[in-house]
């Protein structure tokens, strides 16, 4: 079918290392199969904007992060259970996170 979205598939750990290196800030979760982050704001407000933001992205790629909100501070880790690990969406939504976080 036309409208099917391909499996995304995930990074071997060469291509792991090198968006990482690109992406300060974040870390591999213990298990290898996940990236984390904690993004710290001024306040509430913008903590939500934050996610609000991002929110409209996950949407759109479908494909959603694990968050954790308190006050100004916002936990994510990001994995691609398709792909039984990090895939190169979890990649792109760190990048945007990084912009969006300003």
């Amino acid at each position: 079918m036309a409208n099917e979205r391909q499996k995304p598939v995930r990074l071997d750990q060469a291509a792991l290392d090198q968006a990482l290196a690109g992406l300060p800030g974040w870390q591999v979760r213990a298990d290898g199969l996940a990236i984390t982050r904690r993004f710290s704001f001024a306040d509430f407000n913008r903590a939500f904007a934050f996610m609000t933001r991002v929110a409209l992205l996950a949407e759109k790629r479908d494909h959603h992060p694990e968050w954790f909100n308190v006050y100004g501070t916002v936990d994510v880790t990001l994995t691609t259970h398709d792909a039984g690990g990090i895939s190169a969406l979890d990649i792109e939504m760190a990048s945007f996170m990084d912009r969006a976080a300003g």
